[in-house]
This record gives structure tokens, C-alpha cells and sequence, in this order.
């Protein structure tokens, strides 16, 4: 059953589309670690200049990418796996049997 799956997912590109979709959420995720603690420090800092008394922390949070990190890691071992699945091991040829020439029978 996964035999068939994998040569309708390789042969019809539904898989290299499928792959390419993932890699860009691995890319958008990956980014996202580097821009979250940058826009929530942004603002926080908004949020200080309009309520200045509040009690809001001043420095960058980490915190902040924790989840993107997740999210990458998790989405990049499942395209690594799907990848190695699909296009690193060769397709199994389907040997068919020819029916007998009735010229060359006799």
C-alpha cells in the first residue's frame, strides 16, 4: 500500500509540491525565530510610551521563540523524513509478463 503511495505521490509531482510547500513553512518558521523576540520588544516598548508607569520588561524575551523553534524543528524532520522517503530510495520497477509471441512458439 505505501508502495503505491509512493509512486503515485513521485510520479504525478503532487509530492514535490507538497515538499516545496513544507520547506517554505520550514522557512517561514525558521525566520519567525529571529523576528518574534524583535517584534514583541518592539512592542513592548510601544506599549511603554503610551502607558508610562506600567510594569512591562525592557529587555528581549527568548520566550518569544520558543514556539517558532518547535514549530521548525518539528516541520523540518517531517520534510527531511517525507524527502528521504520519497526520492532517496528508488522505486521499485514493476516487472509485467509479455504475453507469448505465437510466431515464436513454433
Amino acid at each position: 500500500m505505501f508502495e503505491r503511495l509512493k509512486r503515485a505521490l513521485v510520479e504525478s509531482f503532487v509530492g514535490a509540491i507538497a515538499l516545496g510547500y513544507l520547506l517554505a513553512q520550514c522557512i517561514l518558521h525558521f525566520v519567525n525565530i529571529f523576528a518574534s523576540p524583535l517584534t514583541s520588544w518592539v512592542a513592548r516598548n510601544e506599549y511603554r510610551q503610551i502607558v508610562p508607569g506600567s510594569a512591562v520588561l525592557n529587555a528581549f524575551s527568548l520566550e518569544d521563540a520558543l514556539p517558532d523553534l518547535v514549530r521548525f524543528l518539528f516541520l523540518f524532520l517531517v520534510w527531511y523524513l517525507l524527502v528521504r522517503w520519497l526520492y532517496f530510495t528508488p522505486l521499485k520497477k514493476e516487472v509485467s509478463e509479455q504475453a507469448p509471441n505465437p510466431e515464436h512458439a513454433a
